[in-house]
């Protein structure tokens, strides 16, 4: 089995080489890096059209190689379905991202975006995330222990090879800073963001520069949810899919007779 392995925090990102690692501990298992040569988090499901793209093949700790590139973790994905591996993967693999893709973060999530991109290929995918040591719940803290975050994500692997998990479907973990209290399958939550609009610099122009993010943010407080698995010391394991429709609604829509709206704006039925 063919496994590409990427990130958003770039090829040279310790969460990375820590799932390379162990993932490479899995019979049967060929573990392939395309990563970003630089940090792209934050980047979500970004990709680069407006210019070819650089691809560095470079040595890794062990003496394979992997490839680095200019481009987006979806890019990075895209690469390796169309051939940049000599195959097509059978399953993309995204992370140790260094800090948490939790609730509504993972819409922003370059780390995430590549497990997506993965799923809209119809290719499996698995994103994994670990919570800084220090920071609590929100984006500050650059202390990060993978023991169990890296072991975590290969056993999940290890069963996602065993039971096929669907094309449709990725596989979101996330790990609390320390060793688990446990392990639950969670729903995604709902970030609370309270980012301001903060004046950092003026010039003798017209031209200003602000502060927009990076506030801390907390969360609504939700049994079952992802984030308070994590806020307990759990792994949240999240399946998601990318059906964006939002199904209750097409009956209701299906109410304003648009078949008269057409005909009112002279757009005949065929």
């Amino acid at each position: 089995m063919l496994v590409l392995l990427t990130n958003d925090d770039g090829i040279g990102a310790r969460g990375l080489h820590e799932l390379r690692r162990a993932l490479l501990e899995l019979d049967g298992v060929e573990v392939r890096v395309i990563a970003p040569n630089a940090n792209r988090s934050g980047t979500a499901r970004s990709i680069t059209t407006r210019s070819p793209i650089w691809v560095e093949e470079v040595e890794l700790d062990d003496g394979t190689t992997g490839f680095a590139t200019e481009g987006t973790p979806v890019d990075c994905v895209r690469f390796a379905d169309l051939g940049l591996l000599g195959g097509r993967p059978d399953l993309i693999v995204s992370g140790i991202n260094h800090g948490s893709n939790l609730g509504d973060d993972v819409t922003y999530s370059g780390t995430v975006a590549a497990a997506f991109e993965g799923i809209v290929l119809g290719i499996p995918a698995v994103a994994v995330s670990q919570q800084a040591g220090i920071g609590g719940m929100g984006y500050a803290g650059r202390e990060y222990d993978f023991t169990w975050s890296a072991a975590i994500a290969r056993e999940v692997v290890r069963r996602v090879i065993d039971n096929q998990l669907s094309p449709s479907t990725l596989i979101n973990i996330n790990c609390p800073a320390g060793e688990p209290r446990g392990i639950e399958i969670a729903r995604l939550g709902k970030r609370l963001y309270h980012d301001e609009l903060r004046l950092v610099e003026e010039d003798n122009g017209n031209r200003r520069r602000y502060e927009i993010y990076g506030f801390e943010p907390s969360y609504k407080d939700e049994d079952g949810t992802d984030l308070n698995a994590v806020a307990a010391g759990r792994v949240a394991i999240t399946p998601i899919h990318f059906d964006l429709t939002d199904h209750g609604e097409v009956e209701r829509l299906a109410e304003w007779d648009l078949e008269a709206l057409g005909d009112d704006l002279g757009i005949a039925a065929r």
